[in-house]
């Protein structure tokens, strides 16, 4: 497949609008992608309008990727808490007396 038959998405952000190469079957979650990129860009330019773009876009990529790691980090939490009580009730299943 050449690069002129590609699949695209437009997107837009800030404003401006952007083609992405994208598989039709990916392109809403491109968009929607898109859309909370460009919430969050919008909120850091609301804060100071003497920011650039490339470093609003900087900004909002370091923002998100934290909300990242403390989603992963509170999954990891969450798993570590179901193996404890998998655990706990293995144990307890273990040292029943048996019927």
């Amino acid at each position: 497949m050449t690069d002129a038959s590609r699949p695209t998405t437009d997107i837009t952000l800030l404003g401006r609008s952007y083609v992405i190469a994208c598989e039709p079957d990916q392109q809403a979650k491109l968009e929607r992608a898109a859309r909370y990129l460009d919430r969050a860009m919008i909120g850091i330019q609301a804060q100071s309008k003497l920011l650039g773009t490339e470093r609003i876009a900087i900004m909002a990529a370091l923002n998100i990727t934290h909300e990242l790691l403390e989603a992963l980090d509170a999954q990891r939490a969450g798993e570590r808490s179901l193996d404890e009580l998998s655990a706990r009730l293995e144990r307890a299943l273990a040292d029943a007396p048996q019927r």
